[in-house]
């Protein structure tokens, strides 16, 4: 064996790794974080230069649109949003001077038509300039509208959260957040300052996190019969008031139950019942089952990870934690210092959707169909099964409490125009202060046979409202309108 020739070798393969290496990382592993850098003004040039994709709704509104300014042979595309505050949040904005949020940065690949690279060097040689696909959304406009309107025109401040998911696929048919803004202002740098500034940009419906109040018995219903430890027909006691943790837990209006069962627990929505159930589950199989439906982590919905927050039980250090808690409270959707059950409005979405689908966690999505510019379609709505959460027997048995809940209960004054017996639901109302000052929710799905829409509403302060009589209202409009559809 020539030893200096072997040398000589190794040392020409170990320049030829190091050459491979480091083109590689600049152009391949690099690619992406150089793109991102604020000093590279390559991309944002060249990003002006291509017509992005429109964005239209379900039923045909267009929503964001680009447009040439400047003419010549290369001019310069600009967005458009013809339905201003109406679609603010979720669609978000894309401006060179602003960045991106919303869909416009979930789906941006899709909208910029970025492809890989064979796809670029065949457009090349045929000379073809780089176009974004146009997106079709799963949300709905009208749906979106009612939404908003009843936000706005119910009791308190107008702020609050509406999420509509179709259960068997996924869909998202509509997502309000309130107050909204208007993304055709973040083109200009000193708007882009007031609107980052204001809680309008704020998406609520994945971005804040609220006591859920009674809806959260659902989670804790699904647990209980999940698990085997209960069925619909245990009975506890459920006076007013109970010792939880160590402390006196009260009914509404100090109501005391005697013996009862579970359906008439989630039928009266009575606290002392749950939080009794919560203790004997315990804190694993309640963490273990918020787990399953989505909670402790960031809902896998195509939208940025930074405008969603994860649902779970928060500590007085703002820190999500999954044992020493009071259990008994997390389970009617309280907590105390030690964990407070809070929750997104996406995320009780979820919870009504999976109930309604027999117990199956649907992937949430905004995109029912991308299309090329030649008019191909390049993707479409592919339901994905995120997790069986409980089994059917289950979901079924806590749907028919649900669906006691709007006959006989706490929602009893609600229903939706598919006849009766057709909405399943539950109420909550958290109540914020010892004046009087509440925040309502509902959650819910019909019709109840083969649930077509589940709705999560929250308004964030009511004065004395409850659940029942101000969020319930604004969730049957919604679905009456998409079931009408």
């Amino acid at each position: 064996m020539n030893i200096p020739v072997v040398r000589l070798y190794m040392l020409a393969l170990l320049m030829f790794g190091s050459l491979v290496y480091f083109t590689s990382k600049w152009a391949v592993f690099d690619a992406e974080r150089l793109e991102d850098r604020t000093e590279n003004r390559r991309p944002l040039i060249a990003e002006q230069q291509i017509p992005r994709g429109s964005i239209t709704t379900a039923d045909g509104v267009l929503v964001a649109e680009s447009k040439p300014e400047g003419g010549g042979q290369r001019p310069v595309y600009v967005r458009e949003y013809p339905e201003s505050t109406l679609f603010g949040n979720p669609v978000g904005y894309s401006f060179v001077n602003a960045g991106r949020t919303g869909i416009e940065l979930s789906e941006n690949d899709l909208l910029a038509g970025e492809k890989n690279e064979f796809a670029s060097i065949i457009d090349q040689l045929r000379g073809a300039a780089p176009e974004g696909a146009d997106l079709t959304l799963t949300l709905d406009a009208e749906a979106q509208r009612i939404a908003t309107q009843g936000l706005a025109s119910a009791p308190g401040d107008g702020n609050g959260a509406v999420v509509a998911i179709e259960p068997s696929t996924g869909a998202v048919k509509a997502m309000v957040s309130t107050p909204g803004f208007d993304p055709n202002g973040a083109r200009d740098p000193e708007n882009l300052q007031r609107i980052n500034s204001s809680p309008g940009q704020f998406n609520r419906a994945t971005q804040s996190t609220y006591p859920p109040g009674s809806t959260m018995k659902v989670v804790t219903a699904a647990a209980a019969l999940d698990s085997g430890e209960f069925d619909p027909d245990t009975t506890l006691n459920a006076d007013s008031p109970k010792q939880v943790s160590g402390v006196p837990l009260n009914n509404f209006g100090n109501q005391s139950f005697g013996e009862i069962d579970m359906t008439a627990a989630l039928t009266n929505s009575v606290n002392t019942y749950w939080a009794q159930v919560g203790e004997e589950l315990g804190t694993e199989t309640m963490t273990e089952y918020m787990e399953r439906f989505g909670f402790y982590r960031d809902p896998q919905l195509d939208y940025p990870d930074t405008q969603m927050q994860p649902s779970g039980v928060y500590n007085s250090d703002g820190r999500l934690v999954r044992e020493a808690y009071d259990v008994g409270r997390v389970a009617i959707g309280q907590g105390g210092a030690e964990g407070q059950m809070l929750a997104s409005p996406l995320q009780m979405a979820e919870v009504a959707a999976t109930i309604a689908n027999q117990g199956a966690l649907m992937r949430p999505t905004f995109l029912l169909e991308a299309k090329d510019p030649d008019g191909r379609t390049i993707q479409e709505l592919d339901p994905d099964p995120q997790q069986q959460v409980i089994s059917e027997e289950a979901a079924s048995q806590v749907a028919e409490m649900m669906t006691n809940v709007v006959n006989e209960g706490t929602a009893s004054a609600l229903s939706v125009p598919t006849g009766p017996g057709t909405l399943a639901g539950k109420t909550g109302t958290a109540e914020i202060n010892l004046e009087g000052l509440n925040q309502p929710w509902f959650i819910g799905f019909a019709p109840v046979d083969d649930p077509q829409i589940a709705v999560a509403v929250t308004v964030e302060r009511s004065q004395g409202g409850t659940g029942g009589e101000v969020a319930g209202p604004i969730a049957t409009a919604v679905m009456a309108s998409l079931l009408s559809g």
